[in-house]
């Protein structure tokens, strides 16, 4: 019998079961789901009054629209369609009602209490906490000269506040608890990176405000003093269990090489720390973010291997393991629901894992029910369980990420493979393209509005990951659950999926290292609008050259130059950098980056700024693949944060650093990671020449003997007078303040006048005008960042500069700045900010 056949013996309008055509997809719950939502969204974090007046008006409309449709006459087909679309429109009302009203209500719930009164006024406190989260490493971040000291961060739950004039509160409160760099050494740092959810703590610290327009805590908690937390309540024996799970897996791949050890645990129990933030931003640029923890993709593979295809699930050819092991539909689908739920609790209810577990219940009732269900309905239910639940959904990045993906998946996706079928793609090639182009479409403008940024390489990288994903999930949860019974297999189970693992930490890092791995875009909802119509815009476009071969393989060329960016290319497109040019100040922020032309594809680099990845796009936009020498001037964070930018990818000779070893922490940083890329380390002397290319120079300062470094790390900073064949002379002074500068001068009376002079310290106020007479630069140029908070550079010295006869080029408003020529013809190109 034909398939035309079946379907009409089956007398229903949407055919039998068995064919795979569905019917038309059901979307009544969609309107709202989206409603609840954007209401939940919009009323975070607004007055009370106004969503109060909003929810009474829903609910006047709402009834209204009720009466409106039980009184309307006639009770033919027109009349039965009219009723249904008034209760339609009601149902949409409430639901909007709904989620503006939970929202309203967990508002004051977090607002109820003495805590967001105590943190206003920084009060210091000692409080009962519930933890409700895993403890996560902090990133440190640079400000001005210094690194910010890593700590941890956890959520919790205030229990019992006691204020410092005695007052005890019994509350319930959330809070975001921060354990700096005191709680983050030795054993303290161990006991508070195993704390499990659901322990109780007694911590003392100060209150601070949350974070401006974070509505998810009514507070900061900032922990005093060192050494571990007090536990007054230890884990339920559920997260016992959880823990226990997740640090077998941790064991289980000790052995593995970095990037598998890093990335497995997080593929599989979303245990994102050993996760080095160069690994980070390599996934970042390629968005394969929600690769770096568990997402909702892991649960769906774990399911699939229980039931199989949920389109299946229903006939008789069900695949999966419960069909092979004889259980029953009923029992697959309580198995499933069992599963799910264990899944949240190892994994932590983050928002792309709520997302996937209420879909995944709601379709394994529908299967154990034995009613036919799309997956649309499911999506549109969870979104409006979730919202309804925690309001906070609504506006989290993750959340909104994992539902447009999902839905993406559902409704875009399936259309673009079966056009991709009809024109001769292999059918499974079609999906997965499909896939990950529907996903990336309809996820890259919410990308744009908080990140500023577009992957070029998004789609090749998902797709290439995504080969690997399927193994590396289920080896791992093999690992995890054998690990408490037998190690040495959860080991062996461990080094399989290490090498899926592996290759997904590959793929991320090399399409990161392309030059054009990723293009800067305007933030914002106005940049994600713009991205979209953008999006519809190239969709139309290749929907419309599909029939015009030259067209397409014009296009696709041009999206390889732009993500491959060849040095004439990139040249010739934007003018950057100038032909021959000589020295390029970097536009790093506020921190220093300079390079000097060594040759073809080489050059010196000075000081590597307080971002990899602003100095590694420099030295890219460059063309500099080679460094035969780094030279650190000093050790504070804005010249030396940076460093693993500018080796990634390239061959570095030695890297120089100044005689003082301070800070001491910036400096073991730069040690340690030297060491691990096995470039070696060497020292500046003062007198020593050196010559590269084109380049020679000499280094002045510091000066050895006493008093080294007695105005601090920045009087030690290296000081190098640079001569080129042909070319102008420079001098860079780091970061010397004025008795430093005023020592140099001393050491050098008959330093010459220069070409080019690095203005020291971002061009600050303390400066030595003896020294600026003396060098009488005909060009200044400054690396600060903008709006930085210190006045850099101070107005003082750029009018000194001006009135010197300096020409002064800023990186803040000027952006990288490249100098070409010599003598007459010396000019600066500013390339301008980015």
């Amino acid at each position: 019998m034909t398939r035309a056949a079946v379907h009409a013996a089956s007398g229903n309008p949407l055919g039998a079961a068995a064919p795979r055509q569905e019917g038309p997809a059901d979307l009544r719950l969609v309107p709202p789901a989206l409603a609840a939502w954007a209401a939940a969204a919009l009323a975070t974090g607004a007055p009370g009054g106004w969503i109060a007046g909003v929810v009474l008006a829903g609910l006047a409309l709402a009834g209204a629209a009720l009466v409106r449709a039980a009184l309307l006459p006639g009770p033919g087909a027109r009349g039965v369609r009219r009723r249904v679309n008034g209760v339609a429109v009601a149902a949409v009302l409430l639901c909007a009602v709904a989620g503006a009203g939970s929202a309203w209500l967990h508002g004051a719930d977090r607002h109820r209490g003495p805590v967001p009164g105590l943190a206003d006024r920084y009060a210091r406190v000692t409080v009962d906490l519930t933890v409700t989260s895993d403890p996560r490493p902090t990133r440190p971040r640079v400000h001005g000269d210094r690194l910010s000291a890593a700590g941890l961060v956890l959520d919790a739950d205030i229990t019992r506040v006691t204020s410092a004039d005695g007052a005890v509160t019994a509350v319930r409160t959330p809070v975001l608890v921060f354990a700096g760099a005191g709680a983050g050494a030795g054993k303290g740092a161990e006991v508070w990176q195993r704390l499990l959810p659901s322990t109780g703590l007694r911590l003392t610290g100060r209150l601070a405000p949350p974070t401006e327009g974070d509505e998810r805590y009514a507070g900061l908690l900032r922990v005093e003093g060192s050494g571990p937390p007090r536990t007054v309540r230890p884990p339920t024996g559920l997260q016992r269990t959880a823990g226990h799970l997740r640090a077998g897996l941790r064991e289980a791949t000790e052995g593995l090489p970095p990037d598998a050890r890093a990335l497995l645990p997080g593929l599989v129990v979303g245990d994102t720390s050993r996760i080095p933030p160069e690994l980070h931003d390599a996934f970042t640029a390629t968005d394969l973010s929600h690769l770096l923890a568990v997402s909702g993709s892991n649960l769906t593979i774990v399911l699939a291997l229980l039931i199989g295809p949920p389109g299946l699930a229903l006939r008789a050819e069900r695949r999966g393991l419960a069909p092979r092991l004889g259980i029953s539909l009923r029992s697959t689908a309580l198995l499933g629901g069992v599963l799910t739920l264990a899944f949240v609790v190892v994994c932590r209810p983050e928002p792309s894992v709520l997302r996937a577990a209420a879909c995944g219940l709601i379709t394994l009732l529908a299967i154990g029910t034995g009613r036919r269900r799309s997956l649309i309905p499911a999506l549109a239910a969870a979104v409006l369980l979730l919202v309804l639940w925690d309001p906070a959904l609504a506006r989290s990045f993750g959340f909104v990420l994992s539902v447009l993906a999902t839905g993406a998946l559902l409704t875009v996706g399936p259309r673009w493979s079966a056009a991709m079928r009809r024109r001769g793609v292999p059918p499974r090639l079609a999906e997965v393209l499909a896939a990950a182009a529907s996903a990336q479409a309809v996820c890259a403008p919410v990308v744009a509005v908080f990140a500023a940024r577009v992957s070029l390489v998004a789609i090749p990288c998902n797709l290439f990951a995504e080969l690997a994903v399927a193994p590396a999930t289920v080896l791992g949860f093999a690992a995890l659950a054998v690990a408490p019974a037998a190690m040495p297999v959860a080991e062996l189970l461990a080094r399989c999926a290490g090498w899926p693992a592996g290759w997904i930490a590959s793929v991320a890092r090399t399409g990161a290292a392309l030059p054009g791995a990723e293009a800067q875009w305007p933030g914002g909802w106005r940049g994600g609008a713009l991205l979209a119509v953008v999006t519809v815009l190239v969709v139309c476009a290749v929907r419309r050259i599909r029939g015009h071969p030259w067209i397409a393989a014009t296009c696709v060329v041009l999206l390889l130059l732009a993500v491959l960016r060849p040095a004439p290319f990139t040249r010739m497109v934007t003018g950057w950098p100038p032909p021959g040019w000589a020295l390029a100040m970097c536009d790093v922020g506020q921190g220093d980056t300079m390079v000097l032309a060594a040759g073809d594809g080489a050059g010196v680099v000075v000081d590597a700024g307080p971002d990899p990845r602003l100095a590694d796009r420099c030295l890219r936009d460059l063309g500099i693949t080679r460094v035969p020498l780094l030279v650190v001037s000093h050790f504070h964070a804005d010249h030396v944060t940076g460093l693993p930018g500018v080796l990634r990818g390239r061959r570095v000779g030695a890297i120089q650093t100044t005689t003082l070893q301070e800070p001491w922490e910036q400096s073991e940083f730069v040690r340690r990671t030297a060491r691990a890329a096995r470039v070696p380390l060497v020292r500046a002397i003062p007198g020593e020449r050196r010559r590269v290319g084109p380049l020679d120079w000499r280094v002045l300062w510091p000066r050895a003997g006493p008093g080294l470094g007695a105005g601090g790390p920045n009087d030690a900073s290296v000081t190098l007078l640079v001569r080129t064949a042909g070319g102008p002379t420079l001098l860079l002074l780091g970061d010397l303040e004025p008795p430093a500068q005023q020592g140099l001068s001393r050491e050098h009376p008959a330093l010459p006048p220069v070409d080019v002079l690095k203005v020291a310290h971002h061009g600050s106020a303390f400066q030595d005008p003896g020294l600026l007479r003396q060098v009488r630069p005909r060009l200044a140029l400054i690396s600060c960042g903008r709006d930085n908070p210190y006045g850099h550079p101070s107005p003082r010295t750029v009018g000194a500069l001006r009135a010197g006869g300096a020409v002064v080029l800023r990186t803040d408003t000027d952006g990288a700045v490249a100098v070409t020529g010599a003598g007459t013809g010396l000019r600066a190109v500013p390339r301008g900010p980015v």
